[in-house]
């Protein structure tokens, strides 16, 4: 039941999971090196579970919170806020791999052999094949997730919400089997992890782009069992709306994706 509030602001009690998540993330970067010196792999894991049990111990209290009426207007603009600056370090993220591709792609470093510079090879990457299947895929979803918002927002239509949400479930999970499937090709094809400067670029761009849909299309999925369960009114949907704005930020990392990785870095073969 929600408890009257004489003030617009939420305050807080002590809590463990601030320090629990801390911990745990130290753990998992430790974890992380001393796998990548082929020590242990177990710390990783062990910080990975303490990390994820955080994750949902700490959001089920921020539901909990919003169900008992701490979220007052005020405080869910505070919400909004906080993940947008969350989206901004994501942006800044993925401006470090752009950065890479365009610097390799309008003035490649150039091995020096002998007597003479070789410039890095490009491989080349069909565009219009696979990668044009998925973009039409990330852009269908990015539609029937607008159509469920509406839904909700304007039309208080919880029917047409949870399809518009499923729908872009299953097309989230119908582009991360296509990657797969297009990994697995390049892979059988010769392409490595890392190997050198494209292989690199490539395989860091797209697949950090394809663990954001992931973790996106968990988001989402989150999005749906709620709003099956009754959660989310036409005027507290927060966790939607930030579910929203991640996934249309997924979306539109992906079309300069496609444009610069594909399109592009394929017309500068050679």
């Amino acid at each position: 039941m929600a408890h009257a509030k004489n003030h617009d602001y939420h305050i807080l009690h002590p809590s463990v999971w601030p320090f629990l998540g801390a911990a745990a993330g130290f753990v998992m970067l430790a974890g992380a090196v001393l796998w990548m010196h082929s020590i242990t792999p177990y710390v990783f894991w062990i910080g990975l579970v303490g990390v994820l049990y955080t994750m949902f111990g700490w959001w089920s209290e921020v539901v909990h919170e919003s169900h008992v009426g701490d979220h007052t207007a005020v405080v869910r603009i505070g919400l909004r806020y906080g993940f947008i600056l969350f989206i901004m370090s994501e942006v800044m993220f993925f401006a470090a791999w752009f950065w890479s591709v365009f610097k390799h792609l309008i003035y490649s470093m150039q091995e020096y052999a002998g007597t003479e510079y070789i410039q890095p090879y490009i491989y080349p990457v069909e565009p219009f094949e696979l990668p044009l299947i998925n973009t039409v895929i990330l852009l269908l979803s990015g539609c029937t997730l607008t159509w469920a918002h509406h839904a909700l927002v304007h039309e208080n239509n919880r029917k047409d919400m949870i399809a518009g949400l499923a729908l872009t479930v299953v097309l989230g999970i119908g582009f991360t089997a296509l990657q797969a499937y297009e990994y697995s090709h390049l892979l059988h094809e010769g392409w490595k992890f890392g190997d050198d400067i494209f292989y690199s670029n490539f395989f860091m761009a797209t697949g950090f782009h394809g663990f954001h849909v992931v973790i996106g299309t968990i988001f989402l999925t989150v999005c749906l069992i709620r709003s099956i369960k009754g959660d989310f009114t036409p005027e507290q949907h927060v966790g939607f709306e930030a579910a929203a704005w991640y996934w249309h930020f997924v979306d539109v990392v992906w079309l300069f994706l496609f444009v610069v990785v594909y399109i592009w870095g394929t017309a500068n073969l050679g």
